[in-house]
């Protein structure tokens, strides 16, 4: 648990960037501080690892206060990500990675596991560990930055806004990333944003900071259905406050039951025989026991000769999203990251569905006569009360 004891920031001349603030999450939890520029968040979080130091108050983590651990030993005990990545460009990808335990003494053979573990984990391959930051493009570079503050095993990792330089694509398979490692390893992330999509999708709990005040610490949905103030309100949006009366919609709801799709042994030629069939132009592709293993279309397709080449051949990679997935977080999806579609897996990657932007109208309309019909409702019980 990290806990927040009547915590304040004065800087000298009076300056005063964060003021009693209280607040604590447990072990495990994904929390992000967001709010506008100069609102304390990113003081707050770096206060926990003490390169910032409180002015009053604690900061205790399981129970013990952070002033009696010695600095170094702290800052090594806590994984560090920023949105620079922070690569060193003369040393080797493993050489990178392995900074921190090499500095703990660790010997090398278990540097060396954890290096090829934690890449592997980040779905980059091993021979990627003899290259250079340079060689790599952006996205790999991050990823990179993250997996090297998880070598050391530390427990809490502190993420200063990461993914703000990257394209809206390869930030959204990082924040998924992000997300799989953190449930996977059991991590306490705490996450500093100021886009508020980003942390409504990846928080446990959010603390809406301004002005260096703590306005409001709880969880995404219960902020969003009862915001502290006008500025919080603000902050989210009206049309996210309005979309929050999805929040407890998934998107089993709403997405197409049967997709369609293709075993991965079956030919092209069988594929396209479908494709006509169904007249779409990608496919699902799966393996004999239902598990999700990309998609192909027509165009690469239309390139091999169909009756002698197999669907496992020409496999794209497909991004996906989990049964009981939140509907406002795939609107999200679909909406900003412009995903054509989305297939719908269970928890051991089966297909099981299909979410579309047809599925994104659908929800948009039965809310719009839901409020409809309520202010009709409303508009009868006042002309009711007018009679009486």
């Amino acid at each position: 648990m990290i806990e927040f004891k009547n915590i304040s920031k004065i800087y000298s001349g009076g300056k005063v960037a964060v003021k009693d603030v209280n607040l604590s999450f447990d072990r495990g939890e994904f929390v992000v501080f967001i709010g506008t520029s100069g609102s304390g968040k990113t003081t707050c979080m770096r206060m926990i690892n003490r390169m910032i130091k409180p002015t009053k108050g604690n900061i205790l983590i399981d129970g013990k206060n952070i002033k009696d651990i010695d600095e170094v030993k702290l800052r090594r005990s806590i994984g560090y990500v920023i949105q620079q990545i922070g690569l060193m460009p003369h040393m080797t990808i493993y050489e990178n990675i392995t900074l921190v335990p090499k500095l703990l003494k660790w010997d090398e053979k278990k540097q060396r596991e954890s290096a090829e573990y934690l890449i592997k984990k980040v779905d980059l391959p091993k021979e990627m560990l003899d290259r250079y930051p340079a060689e790599l493009s952006g996205g790999q570079q991050q990823r990179i930055g993250v997996i090297r503050a998880l070598a050391a095993e530390q427990n809490i990792i502190l993420m200063d806004e990461p993914f703000g330089a990257l394209d809206p694509i390869t930030r959204e398979s990082l924040q998924k990333l992000i997300k799989r490692l953190q449930k996977d390893l059991g991590k306490t992330v705490v996450f500093v944003t100021h886009d508020m999509d980003e942390a409504l999708a990846m928080a446990d709990k959010i603390a809406i900071m301004d002005k260096g005040d703590l306005i409001q610490f709880d969880t995404p949905d219960n902020i969003l259905l009862n915001p502290a103030n006008e500025f919080v309100k603000e902050l989210l949006g009206e049309d996210r406050i309005v979309q929050a009366r999805s929040r407890t919609q998934i998107v089993d709801k709403v997405m197409y039951k049967n997709p369609i799709f293709i075993e991965r042994d079956k030919t092209l030629a069988e594929a396209l025989k479908l494709m006509r069939e169904k007249r779409v132009d990608t496919l699902f592709v799966t393996d004999e026991n239902n598990v999700l293993e990309g998609y192909i279309d027509i165009f690469a397709l239309g390139k091999k000769d169909t009756r002698n080449h197999k669907v496992s051949e020409i496999i794209k990679e497909a991004n996906y999203i989990e049964s009981g997935t939140l509907l406002r977080e795939a609107m999200f999806l679909i909406s900003e990251c412009d995903y054509k579609n989305l297939p719908v897996v269970d928890k051991d990657n089966k297909l099981i569905g299909l979410f579309t932007r047809a599925n994104i109208v659908d929800s948009i309309y039965n809310m719009m006569f839901e409020d409809e019909e309520e202010l009709q409702e409303e508009e009868l019980v006042h002309s009711t009360s007018d009679i009486e």
